[in-house]
């Protein structure tokens, strides 16, 4: 019997749920997220105010903008946990990449020192305009190396929005998906939150992130929580968002 009197689900506080951050900018000076070390350690204190137990960042490794190295990515890691440490912030970080699969990636995964979240993941994206030529081959390379892709905010990639298929086969090839949190607020449009929800219904999405950059995706990932749709909605899918897989906490 419906029970006219059952309270209401209390709308979360914090992103604490999630324990992990896997999918960020952090590292100063070498990509589109963090200038500085001033900027990294902003970034990180609101991220621990928000809920926040351990980080993952996630640098862009693109061949022509951000030809980052795992040296040059661990070297801007320990001056980040040099500074956490000058400011008694007591916040664990790690670092991993976000490949672009452009035309060098092969190369990288042949070499096989990729830079990997926990279980050997390692965190993938494509243009904004079009799927890359060897998509399939790579995730192939990725898997026979003993690696997992997990492929980065699938739902802003809108050239598959009319084709869900194309989602559908992607999972079937063993690549999980991650979301990002701005995704379900409109923050990129309309029909990116669109996908997002529907990939969420369809129960195919493995990880949130954060995918913070700057001061303003700050701002709004925890000025987020106060949405009321937003709220319920990653409520609703709580269980699919969380980032128990990491088993870091």
């Amino acid at each position: 019997m419906f029970n006219l009197f059952r309270s209401p689900t209390p709308l979360l506080n914090d992103y604490s749920f999630l324990a992990v951050d896997m999918h960020s900018h952090l590292l100063p000076g070498i990509d589109d997220g963090a200038k500085t070390i001033e900027d990294s350690i902003s970034l990180i204190k609101q991220l621990k105010g928000m809920g926040f137990q351990r980080l993952i960042t996630t640098p862009h490794i693109m061949a022509d903008l951000y030809p980052n190295t795992p040296e040059i990515i661990k070297e801007k890691l320990e001056e980040v946990r040099s500074a956490l440490k000058a400011h008694n912030i007591n916040m664990p970080i790690d670092a991993a990449a976000e490949y672009l699969m452009d035309e060098t990636f092969g190369d990288k995964i042949a070499a096989g020192n990729l830079l990997t979240l926990p279980g050997n993941r390692v965190l993938v994206e494509m243009s904004f305009i079009s799927p890359p030529p060897r998509l399939e081959e790579y995730l192939f390379q990725l898997q026979t190396k003993g690696y997992r892709p997990v492929l980065a905010h699938p739902e802003r990639y809108l050239f598959y929005r009319n084709n869900f298929e194309k989602y559908r086969n992607l999972k079937a090839r063993g690549c999980e998906f991650q979301l990002n949190l701005l995704s379900l607020t409109g923050y990129y449009g309309k029909p990116t939150k669109d996908i997002a929800i529907k990939l969420l219904k369809e129960k195919m999405i493995n990880f949130a992130g954060t995918d913070m950059h700057h001061e303003q995706h700050a701002a709004l990932i925890n000025k987020a929580l106060e949405n009321k749709a937003f709220n319920k909605l990653i409520q609703k899918h709580k269980e699919q968002l969380q980032n128990h897989k990491f088993n870091l906490i």
